[in-house]
């Protein structure tokens, strides 16, 4: 059965879509990461032009964001406070992003920079989480072993508008979290991925927040720069396709319902080096898109 994606001009597989977005809504529920940076890889992977893509899976990303972050607004696990300062960075970031992606997209540059985006973070980012996932496992086997610090001090922590965040325990420059959401608002725009795998493990290891309150406030501030690429996207570049959206959403509140179960089941260092190997798998195809000669070639001429 195949549906006409409107946007992306293209005609898929209802079941394919629907089951893509099951598949990422298990691993969400498994690994508790909110999965864009997976989902636009894979859409890119089927035929989605790459802006659509990012477009379409921003605004996903609001919807399944909004029930994680009541669980944890009820659980008390919100830092409203650092989420607002979070978000103001964020907007700042999203709306910088959109307009970069929309001179990209004029540029006729935004398909390899949307590749290259993630083929840098996605190798940087499933490099250390293995790393650190391998050597937690080699610890907990070594008797009498020592847990370092989460994260150090150093000249940033030195810097100017100091804000007392009590939820966090936290006295530090306001700048911080701001520069941070700036950041991931950016790649949110270009990437099309709520910015979770950046901006949790910044908030624990840079920022120093308990990690109780990190999921929570990082999904707080997820959902309303998420929101803001979704409105920039439809009206400056119109890439956001609503009926892939719908279906993949469809799929992944599905997923997620039975990851969520089979998480309870690994140990946090295995969860975090299963994903890292799903995340390296993923980054190694795109770089195999980049490198690798295409099925049709073009070639250009001079007009006399």
């Amino acid at each position: 059965m195949y549906i006409y994606l409107p946007i992306a001009e293209i005609s898929m597989n209802v079941f394919t879509i629907i089951g893509l977005g099951g598949m990422v809504g298990l691993l969400s529920g498994i690994f508790g990461v909110g999965g864009g940076f997976l989902m636009t890889p894979l859409l890119i992977f089927l035929g989605v032009p790459a802006p659509v893509a990012v477009g379409t899976e921003a605004n996903q990303i609001v919807a399944s964001s909004v029930s994680g972050v009541l669980a944890h607004f009820r659980r008390g696990n919100v830092d409203i406070k650092m989420g607002l300062v979070l978000l103001a960075g964020g907007l700042f970031g999203s709306t910088i992003g959109v307009a970069l992606f929309a001179l990209l997209r004029e540029l006729g540059q935004i398909d390899v920079v949307i590749k290259l985006s993630f083929i840098v973070f996605l190798g940087i980012i499933g490099s250390l989480m293995l790393f650190e996932s391998i050597r937690s496992i080699l610890r907990a086997r070594l008797p009498g072993a020592r847990r370092g610090k989460l994260h150090q001090h150093n000249w940033l922590h030195g810097l100017p508008f100091k804000m007392r965040f009590r939820k966090s325990k936290l006295y530090i420059s306001a700048l911080l979290p701001f520069l941070v959401g700036a950041l991931v608002g950016v790649l949110s725009a270009i990437m099309g991925v709520g910015g979770g795998f950046i901006m949790v493990p910044a908030m624990i290891y840079l920022l120093g927040m308990p990690t109780a309150v990190v999921v929570g406030t990082s999904l707080f501030q997820i959902i309303f720069v998420t929101a803001n690429v979704t409105f920039l996207q439809s009206v400056q570049t119109q890439t956001v396709d609503i009926v892939l959206a719908g279906l993949l959403l469809f799929g992944a509140v599905i997923g997620a319902q039975f990851g969520t179960r089979i998480g309870a089941m690994l140990k946090g260092e295995q969860l975090r080096g299963l994903l890292a190997l799903i995340v390296l798998m993923v980054c190694f195809k795109l770089v195999l898109d980049v490198v690798l000669t295409p099925d049709d070639l073009f070639s250009l001429e001079i007009l006399r």
